[in-house]
């Protein structure tokens, strides 16, 4: 494992997400443990953007129900413990297999409040080296519309790595 260490993070939002994915893939090399892979990388991206990020984690798909998330490392306030594949922000992106940014959750049909507190969310599918949906990365913002492209673009660059490097 590589320790990460750095004095300052770019100000630049794409480089921070570039500086961030680079950092992410030197300290999950080499482990083969999911859940290890998930927490560092819920750890570093929770301290990376600490003004926008109120809750950062994932959702596993659960091996006993293939249609439900089981909730996984995460850094914030209590999480919900499940959510169907039919339900909520992250419900949807399971569905769809696709990132999906919401700039007013209140304004989602089914959002799920697991922290009312929550004003607008992002959630990106991870994939694991087959293809296969294995968890979503759920970040909510207590700004309303905190997340863009550019969000949407660094963490689905970062989620693909998570499963899929040695």
């Amino acid at each position: 494992m590589a320790e990460a260490a750095r004095a300052e993070l770019p100000a630049d939002k794409r480089e921070r997400y570039a500086v961030l994915r680079a950092e992410i893939a030197a300290v999950i090399a080499g482990e083969p443990n999911r859940i290890a892979r998930y927490a560092s990388a819920a750890s570093l991206l929770a301290n990376a953007f600490p003004e926008r990020f109120f809750w950062t984690g994932f959702y596993l798909v659960d091996p006993d129900k293939p249609r439900e998330l089981v909730i996984g490392p995460y850094q914030g306030t209590l999480g919900c413990l499940r959510i169907p594949f039919d339900r909520g922000v992250c419900g949807a992106c399971a569905s769809r297999r696709e990132s999906i940014v919401v700039p007013n959750v209140h304004a989602f049909p089914g959002h799920i409040a697991c922290d009312s507190r929550s004003n607008s969310e992002i959630v990106t599918p991870v994939f694991d080296a087959n293809g296969d949906l294995a968890a979503v990365l759920d970040i909510d913002s207590t700004q309303f519309e905190a997340f863009d492209a550019i969000d949407e673009a660094g963490l689905s660059a970062i989620c693909a790595d998570l499963l899929t490097l040695p």
